[in-house]
């Protein structure tokens, strides 16, 4: 009997302490840092993949990140996507989220500046001089320009607008080729398939197969600014900071060797 007691002791107190130890394995988890969700445009990847690599070394903590059409993004959000924080190519598609109650008040802000730029494959590359009534069909010929979504993808959105102001869209409006983001567009020049196309001059930047050909005057489209926000629906702790750490000087370098102008 005595010894059936000791043995049953001591299940019970190897039980216990199992128990004890699923439960500190359980909140382990728990009481860790979760990752910082990032949503952001696709022509932010270089400048974005180096400054959350110095968030990680600094403050431990990791993060991922989706990058896309800002339009894509944001109706992937709308639609529930488990974003954290939200940056965008333009300000039409953070208002879209911030209109309908999906950005987190308060935490909104103009993040940084770029330019659009005409480019052209590396082999084919002469100098654009980019005015009012260019010649941007005859350049063309029978190839087309790449663009991202005219109606949808903000580089696309600024693309059209510029070539509307300067009088030459309706000229080329038929032989655009409508990207499903900027880095799509890029991608379409890069490989050949299109002469030119119009993309972020940071995007240009980052291919070596592409040549700017050409910059936009900055009055001829409205001004490109990335807002960022952290979203409505995150509660994840590490997301203020994260937003903190993205809009100090520390990320300032990392934006600026990409091209973008870091908006004060």
């Amino acid at each position: 009997m005595h010894i059936q007691r000791r043995q049953w002791l001591k299940w019970a107190t190897a039980a216990i302490s199992a128990l004890c130890l699923g439960a500190v394995a359980f909140s382990t988890p728990a009481a860790a840092a979760e990752k910082v969700t990032i949503f952001a445009a696709a022509s932010l990847k270089n400048a974005l993949d180096a400054v959350n690599a110095e968030w990680q070394k600094e403050s431990g903590k990791e993060t991922t990140t989706s990058y896309a059409a800002s339009s894509a993004l944001a109706k992937q959000i709308e639609g529930g996507a488990p974003a954290d924080i939200f940056i965008s190519a333009d300000l039409d598609w953070m208002k879209y989220l911030s209109d309908k109650k999906l950005i987190k008040a308060g935490t909104e802000s103009n993040l940084l500046g770029n330019r659009i730029v005409l480019v052209a494959t590396k082999d084919a590359a002469k100098p654009v001089d980019i005015k009012q009534g260019f010649d941007l069909a005859a350049l063309l010929g029978d190839g087309r320009l790449a663009m991202g979504a005219v109606d949808s993808v903000p580089a696309g959105k600024y693309g059209k607008a510029a070539l509307e102001k300067l009088g030459v869209w309706s000229s080329v409006e038929k032989k655009v080729a409508g990207a499903e983001s900027v880095r799509a567009a890029l991608a379409l020049v890069s490989r050949g398939e299109a002469p030119y196309g119009i993309v972020y001059q940071t995007d240009a930047a980052a291919d070596a197969g592409v040549t700017v050909v050409g910059t936009f005057p900055a009055d001829s489209h409205p001004p490109i600014i990335y807002p960022i926000a952290i979203t409505a629906e995150s509660k994840n702790p590490e997301a203020a900071a994260y937003l903190d750490f993205v809009k100090s000087a520390k990320a300032v370098p990392f934006f600026e060797k990409q091209g973008f102008t870091v908006l004060k």
